[in-house]
């Protein structure tokens, strides 16, 4: 009977199979907000570790901005002291960047930190299998799951690199005026320093983002059976 009315009436099948529950994108970020409070410890750490890499891209840009600030003055007084603080100033210069030594410093600590936050996301997708298998059973689509944790990435590099780049900038305007006194600070560019903050920032969240994308694939290409069957 069942058959010979399925048989009968293809149009309400395919409707029936069809048919999809969407969550809006709010319901998704309540989600996403939830379990970062559930994981709060794990969360901290890796956002720990991308505000330490920003913070230092951000002193480092910082630093840089003062420099230049220093040397638009065209004050001798000021680029003998910059020479002094150990920069190497050409005698025509009248800006600086940061040395190639500095750039691959940086560039390795993000490097570190990428890795870092691959291997926590790794390990929550692993502590995870269940709740998505969960959640696939119910009809959560691949584009759900990875939406889940793009959104989680999203939230942890929003507040870990714009922290760092805070704390990175203010450090090195401190560490400036240390060293060369209030001059350093009052001739800086505010405009540049705020860029240099954004920038930061920026690359802090591209990091997260890219950090997690490989865990998150992974996740949402996860069959069903497959996450239900392995124990925890």
């Amino acid at each position: 009977m069942t058959d010979r009315y399925l048989l009968a009436d293809p149009a309400k099948r395919t409707s029936g199979v069809n048919r999809q529950v969407v969550l809006p994108f709010k319901k998704s970020l309540e989600i996403s907000f939830k379990q970062i409070r559930v994981r709060f410890f794990r969360s901290l750490i890796t956002t720990m570790s991308l505000v330490l890499a920003v913070s230092f891209l951000s002193f480092a840009s910082v630093s840089t901005d003062v420099v230049n600030g220093m040397l638009a003055t065209g004050d001798p007084a000021l680029r003998q002291a910059l020479i002094h603080a150990g920069y190497d100033i050409e005698p025509d210069a009248t800006n600086v960047g940061s040395s190639p030594k500095q750039r691959w410093i940086i560039i390795l600590s993000l490097l570190v930190c990428v890795v870092g936050i691959v291997n926590a996301q790794l390990m929550a997708v692993t502590e995870r299998f269940r709740e998505i298998g969960t959640m696939k059973c119910l009809g959560a689509l691949d584009r759900f799951v990875l939406r889940l944790f793009l959104l989680e990435a999203a939230m942890q590099g929003l507040t870990g690199a714009g922290a760092g780049a805070v704390i990175g900038a203010v450090f090195s305007l401190i560490n400036a005026t240390l060293i060369f006194g209030t001059v350093a600070v009052g001739n800086v560019s505010w405009a540049q320093v705020a860029l240099s903050v954004i920038l930061s920032a920026g690359a802090g969240c591209l990091l997260s983002l890219a950090g997690v994308f490989y865990p998150a694939v992974l996740a949402a290409r996860m069959q069903p059976v497959e996450a239900m069957r392995i124990e925890q």
